[in-house]
């Protein structure tokens, strides 16, 4: 039996014969793997199977396998390292029930709840009692989760293989860190990169909006009087980024009252959180979806931008504190944080299209004003632990 002739779930060697010199084929469980040399850069090499192991139902990639075999006249074990195109089989679909994003799903809801409970003063004795901050648990995961269906749809809509969402729960003032899909197949071209990355910024951006101002409609809480009078008490003073600013400003409604025990309603609070997100998304460094807009925009260029980054936000977190004589526990320490996220996102670099065409203009209008939006997101100063 010719140890070249392919599986037959796979391309025939034959196909890529110009590119790739096939010497074996064998299966590694579900995996097909063809042993050989390349004829040509990996680049080149990329472009010419991927299309064709993507016909039959694999992503494909190249690497290297290390073998071992006994030396006819020594007996001492010889390694020869070789390369391998090996193909996994592609799931764009789900796949069963996905248990662990069932899991993180449902624990978000309980620490946006918990979190919830805490800005509208309610005391928490037995579990139904955290059903007082279902409203801010809502518009929390509502704008989170809407942004990253976002993506969702529009992986599936080019046939790009993705996980559903993944909710981060942490127990804090805002009971999240977030929600991430896992983009587990290679991106097509640059259209099919821009497309992903910019539906989750639009799509979260949109359901944003609807919640800020349903929030801001929505009558204020009262502080209580055992609060304000507490002197260990901590105000948490929120920065007001343009965007929000607008919005209260178009309808009339306020963002903070004189009255000190009167307080906006905290699902105004779920809308500052998706445009908080929505901008550090667009931060343009590595897997980001700013990242994956200026790869997509300005090609190989992305990595000159995504190295001044980490430059801009370890400046801007030095300006608060020498400048502005700011404290550390407060923006100073966010901004410093995510120089050091952008560092290493920097280094991991851009998600790489298959195909590398520039994009049409219309791509790159709607590029720049997603761009502009995020920045009408931004604030210096995200928040102030002030006491009361």
């Amino acid at each position: 039996m010719d140890p070249r002739e392919p599986p037959v779930e796979g391309p025939p060697a034959e196909s890529f014969a110009s590119v790739f010199d096939v010497a074996e084929t064998r299966h590694d469980g579900d995996r097909l793997v063809y042993v050989g040399e390349p004829r040509v850069g990996p680049d080149v090499l990329e472009r010419e199977v991927w299309p064709l192991f993507r016909e039959h139902g694999y992503e494909v990639r190249l690497t290297t396998v290390t073998e071992s075999r006994a030396d006819p006249i020594t007996g001492l074990e010889i390694e020869n390292t070789r390369h391998a195109l090996v193909a996994e089989p592609r799931a764009v679909g789900l796949d069963g029930i996905p248990w662990l994003n069932v899991v993180t799903f449902l624990l978000t809801v309980l620490t946006t709840l918990l979190a919830g409970t805490m800005w509208y003063y309610e005391p928490v004795s037995d579990p139904l009692d955290l059903l007082a901050g279902w409203p801010f648990a809502l518009a929390v995961m509502g704008v989170l989760g809407v942004h990253e269906l976002g993506h969702y749809v529009l992986s599936r809509y080019h046939d790009v293989e993705a996980s559903l969402p993944y909710f981060i729960p942490v127990p804090t003032f805002i009971g999240t860190l977030g929600a991430v899909i896992r983009m587990k197949g290679r991106i097509p071209d640059r259209r099919a990169l821009f497309d992903i990355g910019v539906a989750g910024p639009l799509a979260g951006l949109l359901a944003t909006v609807v919640v800020t101002v349903i929030g801001l409609y929505l009558p204020p809480i009262e502080v209580p009087q055992a609060v304000l009078d507490d002197p260990n008490a901590i105000n948490i003073e929120f920065g007001f980024p343009p965007l929000l600013l607008l919005i209260s400003e178009l309808t009339g409604r306020p963002l903070s009252y004189a009255d000190p025990s009167l307080a906006v309603n905290p699902v105004v609070f779920g809308g500052w959180i998706g445009m908080f997100v929505t901008f550090l998304n667009l931060i343009p460094v590595g897997q980001l979806d700013g990242g994956h807009l200026v790869r997509a925009m300005a090609g190989r260029r992305q990595e000159t931008l995504a190295a001044l980054v980490p430059l801009g936000l370890f400046g801007l977190s030095a300006y608060l504190y020498f400048v502005q004589q700011m404290d550390l526990r407060d923006s100073v320490l966010i901004w410093t944080f995510w120089g050091l996220i952008s560092l290493g996102l920097a280094r991991a670099g851009p998600a790489t299209p298959i195909y590398d065409e520039p994009l049409d203009r219309k791509r790159m209008a709607v590029g720049v004003l997603t761009f502009v939006l995020g920045a009408l997101c931004f604030t210096p100063v995200p928040f102030e632990l002030l006491s009361v």
